[in-house]
């Protein structure tokens, strides 16, 4: 117990009160509250233009919200800078991926964990010298399951692999919650499912805002829904709460609830 009556389940590790973005007359975020508590996968969903990518650029700092404040470990980081944010471990992955298709796995994990420790990567040495960053990039690289792919460039890894090196560049840098916008896009029903099974050995680990169109990934993995449509949030509650929810089934689940 964190305080009387309060669990470390309920404690929350990001929070979001009242945000607001318009660009002109539209708005992109309209009062959208929310909060990730410590050890839970909450899931945000929506339809395409529902404003999803702009609220996630409000939480880590790459777009400043009109109104509203973004909380994170207790602490107001409305004004600090995305990079910022990074340092204090906001952790995020990207819609698209933003890894160099000419590095290696090792040499992508372990330019993470020297930017995290303030060094300056020599991109002329070679980065297997340093044994001890060798070892712990070693480590994230077994913890998403890219074991003897270490040398492998970028530009020869499949898809989903990708993805899974994406997420160990995150932990590398030891985030306390992580932001995941859409890591099942553009992978087959294996490679999904290989991430699902990922995030599920993470969870409780890690605190994760998980932002995804594949609904049967969302069922399983999320402890919390919020459902987003024309930039406000219309629900939030359990898997089960969303599924037999009206409104939400009406503006996005459809079929897909039953």
């Amino acid at each position: 117990m964190t305080e009387a009556g309060v669990s470390a389940a309920d404690v929350s590790v990001l929070s979001l009160d009242q945000l607001h973005k318009a660009f002109g007359a539209l708005k992109v975020t309209d009062d959208v509250t929310l909060e990730v508590r410590s050890g839970e996968i909450h899931a945000l969903i929506g339809p395409n233009g529902a404003g999803k990518s702009t609220l996630i650029a409000q939480i880590c700092g790459e777009m400043r919200s009109d109104a509203g404040r973004v909380s994170f470990k207790g602490r107001d980081v409305t004004d600090l800078s995305a990079f910022k944010r990074a340092r204090l471990g906001l952790g995020r992955s990207f819609q698209t991926t933003q890894l160099c298709f000419e590095f290696s796995v090792l040499e992508h994990v372990i330019l993470s964990l020297d930017c995290m420790e303030g060094g300056s990567f020599n991109l002329v040495a070679n980065p297997r010298n340093d044994a001890a960053l060798r070892e712990e990039a070693m480590h994230w690289i077994g913890k998403v399951g890219l074991t003897g792919r270490e040398s492998r460039q970028v530009a020869n890894l499949a898809h989903g692999e990708r993805r899974q090196l994406e997420l160990a560049v995150s932990l590398a840098r030891k985030p306390h919650v992580l932001v995941l916008d859409e890591p099942m896009a553009g992978m087959g029903a294996e490679e999904s499912a290989r991430m699902v099974d990922l995030l599920g050995e993470l969870k409780g680990e890690y605190p994760m805002l998980l932002v995804e169109h594949d609904m049967d990934a969302v069922f399983t993995l999320a402890d919390r829904i919020s459902v987003l449509v024309y930039g406000r949030v219309i629900f939030t509650g359990t898997v089960d709460e969303v599924r037999r929810n009206p409104e939400v089934r009406s503006a996005y689940l459809g079929d897909e609830a039953c």
